[in-house]
């Protein structure tokens, strides 16, 4: 499908690419206005669906809007636009974090983003174990070129990074596990069954606990008066990677959020699945501790897990985002 008229179908199409992203609880912390005129769509943050505890300084909110401002650019080139993006072009509008110009390509432009457009409406994250087989090394070098097409760095660490990280989330599962205000608010954000909204994590999408101890998923069902599914055993082996940018500034978090989105993207369409795990970016120490070794004062911002494989095998990814000081 291609059409350079915005009509109420293309709008359709930009808006129902843009709120597939994926977002920190589901919480789908965005609002998008349209001047029909420019062509440009405008990328709001809702501060109404922002989460005091897990996101104080609205860094994962950031990050979600950026994967949703990837996704407008998906759709737009799918449409047959060339996207043009300004994060946070109006200083006396903080809420404004993106705009999309949607132009008319020239005879030399490449919409190379097309591509992906069948897989934003297949992403999702999964949340049951993966068979630990790992992702074949084409598909891994193709997703850190997706991240590096979009400023930022994805890196597969070594068993014992990989340890590492997940000992970190580990340590940030248990604190959120017995933290009342981290609690309260992940129980905010679960959806019961037969309630109808957009938003929030069904109860029943949520999936089983670790019966191995070894990988350290978010448990939504410890603060709800639920009954919990009985726990199995994940993956033996985890493969994680972790995404980063050079420096710590909003913009910077919605870059990550758009080169987030575009990895999970490429992840889908070469049929491997994703998970995240945030946890320990919701704690500053152990957000700080994150940062690898060899890089001195990197300052982690956010990780998410990206758990790959289906028919390619499976991938425990974490896809983490921080930021280095110079």
């Amino acid at each position: 499908m291609q059409t350079r008229e915005l009509d109420a179908a293309a709008v359709h199409a930009l808006l129902a690419a843009a709120v597939a992203a994926p977002s920190i609880h589901n919480t789908q912390p965005w609002r998008f206005g349209l001047d029909p005129d420019s062509g440009t769509v405008q990328v709001r943050a809702d501060r109404r669906r922002r989460l005091p505890a897990a996101d104080p300084l609205r860094r994962a909110q950031h990050m979600s809007v950026g994967a949703a401002v990837f996704n407008l650019r998906v759709a737009a080139e799918h449409l047959g636009w060339v996207p043009v993006v300004r994060l946070r072009p109006a200083a006396d509008d903080p809420d404004l974090l993106a705009t999309v110009q949607l132009t008319a390509p020239t005879t030399d432009v490449q919409l190379s983003l097309r591509e992906l457009y069948e897989a934003v409406e297949r992403r999702h994250t999964s949340r049951m174990p993966f068979t630990g087989r790992p992702v074949p090394d084409p598909v891994v070098t193709e997703m850190t070129g997706a991240a590096r097409a979009e400023g930022a760095h994805l890196d597969v660490p070594d068993i014992m990074g990989t340890r590492r990280l997940l000992h970190l989330t580990e340590a940030a599962e248990i604190r959120n596990a017995t933290d009342p205000a981290s609690t309260d608010e992940m129980r905010t954000w679960v959806t019961p069954p037969g309630e109808r909204t957009p938003y929030g994590i069904p109860l029943t999408a949520l999936g089983p606990q670790d019966a191995s101890g070894r990988m350290p998923v978010r448990d939504f069902t410890g603060v709800l008066p639920v009954p919990r599914l009985p726990a199995v055993r994940f993956e033996r082996h985890a493969q994680v990677a972790l995404l980063w940018t050079s420096h710590d500034r909003p913009e910077d978090w919605l870059r990550a959020g758009q080169a987030l989105e575009r990895v999970l993207l490429t992840a889908t369409r070469r049929g491997v699945r994703t998970s995240m795990l945030h946890q320990a970016m919701e704690w500053p120490d152990l957000r700080a501790a994150m940062a690898a070794p060899d890089r001195g004062s990197g300052v982690p911002l956010a990780r998410a897990s990206a758990v790959m494989g289906r028919k390619h095998g499976n991938w425990t990814g974490l896809a983490g985002d921080f930021a280095m000081k110079h």
